[in-house]
């Protein structure tokens, strides 16, 4: 039986809408918190006489669902986990009836794949093929999952703290991931703003009906598990005595909630379980107002290892939670970073369950319930497992799968100060966005030339540049990321470039993107005509401008504004890599500094500093050996080098970059907290390098210095 979704009410003023599962605001009060309402007295008789021979998924559900089944276009039969006895567990606490429902075995492993796909089941309904949303990392996974078996782009707005293992799933999914070095709460801001830039859909986690009500097939499930297992003597599902959660912003319970209410309104069961909230302590914000019996939680900055609950503002969803607690006796609590940890080696080792971080806090404030007593004995426990850590290899992935937004926040300023600096840097992280974003795939076999062209465009502006250096790699890039713009060689091995501009025009998808060919391959004068009405230009290796292919490729990307005029006429050719690349280098726009140093923080400082004066391209580098490729890569007019590194120290780098005849001639600027010994402040002296404490560094003085440093280069 289809959907049996009759209207949508505001539950704050009560106001009732048509059945719009993609409503996102009352007609009437402008809120934002909906509530979809079913044909509950059909959805009864179907429920009752149907459900045994129903498939094994969370749309056996369906009626109570705001969409209908989507087809396995979508859906992965997911749902339905299981309902599993920790006897084990339950015999070291002293209880007698606990029940794990084991999220992980969702397609992403997490309860998120319950919202993933009735979210993107109702967005491709609607015939959205783009949309935006942000995550601390597990909701990110289950949507960029869906999205790829849906063919919908999507575009994720994550923290620095979401560990990389995951950023690199996100990547393999082929979602655009942007990385915000901020909270979550400022990456939110950030993807709500990027969505109305560019007027995309922003997922609204859990005011989204279709979220919301994915989420709810848990509390149905459990009920009807339950019936199975402990079988009561009326045939009625069966509510368990307490429901157990660890939140982050609280979409999970909020819904379960909502969906044993539903169940007890149609008459499946006869009573409400007690929620118990549990959050980790250096993000508790939900637990400091429940303790103060606060009708609104007060925003914290997140103080925890655990990532994926670092929600500094719960915002709307204490204040639901708040009153299912008080409804039927709930309650709210923390555990800190280490009672998390430390469950999850024991229900590891008593239950054989491996989850991550985030879920054994829910485990952790079990056991607090049952020593102090929240819990009886012979009480009914059901508790959320999930959590999923799949590896993704970093070398499956293409680079520059993760776009980098720096927010211009520094540590240990004043309150007033970081906001400040948060909102010119979130101003100026925006303004480039659309820059940035914007992307261009380049295909050629020999990547001396692929990195060259990648360097002229990364040189004039902020694209985003991937390389494949086979064809049909090429094109498995261009239909992953649909970019703005593909340049291409035509002589290459396995598939050539001709072949490669007949499967790009045959596919609906990447038709319509705009191919610059660059190529020394002599043409027919048949196969030129061909090109002449295939791509947007043609240009032959050996015999043109280097200024005006990347003028062409910044007005083909739909900007007017030429690069910079160059002083010289540059004749290179794409084969002449370490003059031209050095010749185009000086006269594109920014300067390239790479600042190598241990300390991110300290890098970082020295990144802004610089980047502020729009002078210069900066890049860091963590360890010597992430230094000598980033040298390679970028060749850089000026290095800002510390002394203390952990894989060879300052002295010992530099003495290797002057040995080597590329880079003897690049300046360097030593910047050191440490007391420099006689002989280490000779060798740097020898070597004509400036040396900068950083106990008393000067920024407007170091900025005066690094100009007239890489004046003094130019000249020469």
């Amino acid at each position: 039986m289809p959907s049996l979704l009759k209207k949508i009410t505001c539950r704050d003023c009560g106001h009732e809408m048509p059945p719009d599962p993609m409503k996102t605001a009352c007609e009437k009060c402008e809120s934002a918190w909906l509530r979809a309402e079913y044909d509950y007295e059909t959805a009864h008789k179907a429920w009752t006489t149907e459900m045994p021979q129903r498939n094994a998924s969370l749309w056996r559900y369906e009626e109570l669902l705001p969409v209908s089944y989507p087809g396995h276009d979508v859906s992965m039969d997911e749902g339905w986990s299981p309902l599993v006895r920790a006897s084990r567990l339950q015999k070291e606490l002293g209880i007698n009836r606990l029940y794990i429902k084991d999220e992980r075995q969702g397609p992403t492993g997490s309860f998120k794949d319950r919202q993933a796909v009735l979210g993107v089941a109702a967005i491709k309904q609607a015939e959205i093929d783009e949309f935006v949303l942000a995550s601390t990392g597990n909701k990110a996974a289950a949507f960029a999952a869906y999205c790829a078996r849906a063919g919908i782009r999507l575009w994720i707005f994550l923290t620095s703290m979401v560990p990389s293992e995951k950023l690199r799933e996100l990547g393999l999914y082929g979602a655009e991931v942007v990385k915000i070095a901020g909270t979550y709460d400022q990456a939110k801001k950030v993807a709500k703003d990027f969505a109305a830039r560019r007027k995309l859909l922003y997922e609204m986690g859990a005011r989204s009906i279709p979220s919301h009500d994915g989420m709810k097939t848990i509390a149905f499930e459990i009920a009807e598990q339950l019936a199975r297992l402990e079988p009561a003597e009326d045939g009625k599902w069966q509510a368990p005595d307490w429901y157990i959660q660890a939140v982050s912003g609280g979409i999970g319970p909020i819904a379960v909630w909502h969906g044993f209410e539903e169940l007890k309104r149609m008459g499946l069961i006869d009573k409400l379980p007690r929620l118990a909230i549990v959050q980790v302590e250096g993000c508790s914000p939900m637990v400091q107002a429940w303790k103060e019996n606060k009708e609104v939680a007060e925003p914290v900055i997140p103080h925890t290892r655990i990532a994926v609950l670092a929600t500094g503002d719960p915002g709307r969803g204490y204040t639901v939670l708040r009153e299912a607690c008080l409804t039927n006796g709930g309650t709210m609590l923390s555990v800190n970073d280490g009672e998390a940890f430390r469950a999850m080696r024991r229900i590891a080792r008593l239950e054989g369950y491996s989850m991550e971080p985030a879920t054994s806090v829910a485990f952790a404030g079990l056991e607090k319930m049952v020593a102090d007593g929240t819990i009886q004995p012979d009480e009914l426990v059901v508790i959320n497992c999930s959590g999923h850590t799949f590896p993704a290899e970093k070398h499956v992935l293409e680079d520059q799968y993760v776009l980098d937004l720096q927010l211009g926040q520094e540590e240990g300023r004043e309150e007033a100060t970081l906001t400040s600096q948060m909102q010119e840097g979130l101003d100026a992280a925006l303004a480039h966005l659309d820059e940035q974003v914007t992307t261009v795939v380049i295909i050629d076999d020999n990547p001396q030339d692929s990195r060259l062209i990648r360097r002229l465009l990364q040189n004039h502006r902020n694209y985003r540049v991937f390389e494949a250096n086979d064809a049909r790699d090429g094109l498995d890039l261009v239909k992953q990321r649909k970019p703005d713009l593909v340049v291409t060689d035509l002589t290459m091995p396995d598939m050539d470039g001709f072949e490669l501009l007949s499967a790009l025009k045959s596919d609906p998808e990447t038709r319509d993107i705009p191919t610059v060919v660059v190529s020394a391959k002599t043409l027919t004068q048949e196969e030129r005509s061909y090109l002449e009405s295939s791509v947007s230009s043609l240009w032959q290796k050996g015999n043109f401008n280097t200024r005006e292919l990347v003028d062409h490729v910044v007005r083909t990307l739909g900007t007017d504004e030429e690069t910079k005029p160059q002083s010289t006429s540059i004749q290179t050719t794409i084969e002449r890599v370490e003059n031209g690349v050095k010749t185009v280098l000086d006269n594109l726009g920014h300067s390239s500094v790479l600042v190598v140093d241990d300390n991110r923080r300290d890098a970082r400082l020295v990144r802004r500093i610089l980047e502020a004066t729009r002078r210069y391209n900066v890049h860091e580098a963590y360890s010597a050996a992430e230094a000598q490729e980033l040298l390679e890569e970028h060749l850089p007019r000026l290095i800002v080098l510390d002394v203390m590194l952990p894989d060879m120290d300052g002295v010992a780098l530099m003495k290797l970059i002057k040995g080597d005849e590329r880079y003897k001639n690049i300046p360097v600027v030593v910047m050191t907290a440490k007391n420099l010994s006689a002989e280490e402040r000779q060798a740097f002296e020898e070597h004509n390098c400036s040396i900068w404490l950083k106990a008393s560094l000067d920024r407007q003085a170091l900025v005066t210095h690094v100009d007239a440093v890489v004046r003094e280069k130019r000249k020469s």
